[in-house]
């Protein structure tokens, strides 16, 4: 992974939010996005800031517990950023989208704690998935304002074999990320693609098409 400066990551995610906007995964002022710098800080979006129309002054550094290097606030759910680069030393950029589809997912299965994805194409999109005859089960978690208790929650499940680079935060958003800025966002365009063809053919199979 090359080391990211903090002119490169602004650049990077001015340039994701209004890709992200575009797709309408990021409503308001939803969403943050992050990397990690070769100077062993990390570049994220300031809070508050509409992603659609961010420049390169709503992108500020923070070390690695999510304390501001410069003065600006980060968005509220750095410390989850924070517990992905944590947990895995090789990535290099975390997004978070919030699209109508994965968070209705999420809340027509009040219950579940994971939803499976099998036998999709996109599958490959994937690190790690070379043939569309797989299955991931994409965690699920329950929304809190508490960050620390969601990172409890979610953490050991991110850690089990087989778990994909990304989850879901019930009536809130998915979370994916990747060794840098262009695979995380392959990460979240394949597991968006697949939610939204999940609910076409729940959607189908039961009329409604």
């Amino acid at each position: 992974m090359a080391a990211t400066t903090l002119a490169e990551a602004r650049a990077a995610i001015v340039a994701v939010g209004r890709w992200l906007d575009g797709k309408g995964w990021a409503p308001a002022t939803a969403g943050n996005y992050s990397m990690r710098l070769g100077n062993g800080s990390f570049a994220v979006t300031v809070s508050g800031r509409h992603k659609g129309r961010l420049t390169e002054d709503d992108v500020m550094s923070v070390d690695s517990s999510g304390r501001s290097l410069d003065g600006k606030k980060p968005s509220a759910e750095t410390a989850l950023h924070m517990a992905i680069y944590r947990d895995f030393p090789g990535v290099g950029a975390v997004l978070h989208s919030h699209s109508p589809t994965a968070v209705g997912l999420t809340r027509a299965a009040p219950g579940a704690d994971g939803y499976l994805l099998s036998g999709h194409e996109m599958l490959k999109a994937l690190p790690g998935i070379a043939t569309h005859e797989a299955a991931v089960t994409l965690p699920i978690v329950d929304n809190t304002q508490d960050m620390a208790a969601l990172d409890a929650a979610i953490a050991p499940r991110l850690l089990e074999a087989g778990a994909p680079p990304a989850y879901l935060i019930r009536s809130h958003g998915l979370y994916g990320w990747g060794r840098d800025m262009a695979e995380a966002e392959r990460v979240i365009e394949a597991i968006e693609w697949m939610i939204a063809a999940e609910l076409a053919e729940m959607s189908f199979r039961h009329g409604g098409g």
